[in-house]
C-alpha cells in the first residue's frame, strides 16, 4: 500500500456552534481555521470542514450490509485496531447514541473489520472502522 495522503471533506451543518462543540468534545478533533460560516478540524490527520447550511428535511436512507441498516451517505476514517477500540470506548463513555453499535463484521473472513455508526448533531452519518489486517482493506 502506498503512502496515504490526507483527504478533505466538507459537510453541511445547520447549527455551527453545536457541531463545533460535538467535533471538538465528542470526537476529539483539533480545531483549525474558521469563519462565521465554516470551521475546519483535524480528523485523525484528515481535513474535515463543517459548513453552515440552513436545515432541510432529509430522511435517512439505508442499505443493508451484514444484516444491519447502514446509513447512506456516510463518511469516516479507517483507524488501526487498538485506536478503534479506544475511540469506541470513549464514545460509549460520552453516551453517544449509535445507529450501529461497535461490532466486528466479516469475522474470520477476508476483510474482517470492526465498525460503528452514529450521527452528528446535524444528522450527518459517520462510520469509523478498523481492519484486523489492514492489507485487506480492498481485498475481494
Amino acid at each position: 500500500m502506498s503512502k496515504i495522503n490526507p483527504f478533505h471533506i466538507a459537510i453541511p451543518v445547520h447549527n455551527l456552534e453545536e457541531c463545533r462543540k460535538f467535533y471538538k468534545e465528542i470526537i476529539g478533533c483539533e480545531e483549525g481555521r474558521s469563519s462565521d460560516h465554516w470551521v475546519d478540524f483535524n480528523l485523525f490527520g484528515h481535513q474535515l470542514v463543517i459548513h453552515y447550511k440552513p436545515k432541510s428535511k432529509n430522511s435517512l436512507h439505508t442499505n443493508t450490509v451484514d444484516g444491519k441498516y447502514v446509513p447512506v451517505p456516510h463518511y469516516g476514517v479507517v483507524l488501526d485496531w487498538n485506536t478503534f477500540h479506544e475511540f469506541a470506548n470513549n464514545l460509549k463513555s460520552k453516551e453517544v447514541d449509535f445507529i450501529i453499535e461497535p461490532y466486528v463484521r466479516f469475522e474470520g473472513e477476508i476483510g474482517e473489520q470492526a465498525t460503528l455508526f452514529f450521527l452528528d448533531p446535524a444528522g450527518n452519518a459517520l462510520e469509523f472502522k478498523a481492519f484486523k489486517d489492514l492489507t485487506q482493506l480492498f481485498a475481494k
